[in-house]
């Protein structure tokens, strides 16, 4: 089972950050096509929050495409949610950033913020194959 963590002294709203975790164990491969997700009560009280809260990023999630929910069977990743694709340019020029940033002295969070934050404000391209990756 996933875990996801909350924190309430980050300025982002709680389910903001469920909505973010979720998306990022997608992506990540952590949790794939069909995996259930925990119940809104029981992922509210295993993490001190409103159910609304839970509720609120599993229903924006859905809107999205990402979760499916059906009654007796649960919330589910969807059929056709981002998988998670390996690619190891990717992961070396990731290294080599996280490498630079810590020479530098930046912690783990200060790196994952800079990350998300050029990830939002670069609009994503339209999807190229990697030079040298021979697809």
């Amino acid at each position: 089972m996933s875990s996801f963590v909350v924190d309430l002294t980050d300025p982002t709203p709680p389910y903001e950050q469920i909505r973010r975790a979720i998306l990022d164990q997608v992506a990540t491969g952590v949790l794939a096509t069909g995996d259930r997700l925990p119940a809104i009560r029981a992922l509210a009280g295993d993490l001190g929050l409103a159910p609304g809260t839970v509720a609120r990023a599993y229903k924006e999630l859905e809107e999205a495409g990402v979760l499916i929910t059906r009654r007796g069977a649960g919330t589910r990743i969807a059929e056709g949610a981002p998988v998670a694709q390996f690619n190891e340019d990717l992961q070396r020029l990731a290294e080599t950033m996280v490498d630079a940033a810590r020479t530098q002295s930046f912690g783990d969070e200060a790196i994952l913020e800079a990350v998300r934050r050029a990830l939002r404000s670069r609009p994503e391209s339209p999807r190229q194959a990697p030079a040298g990756n021979g697809r």
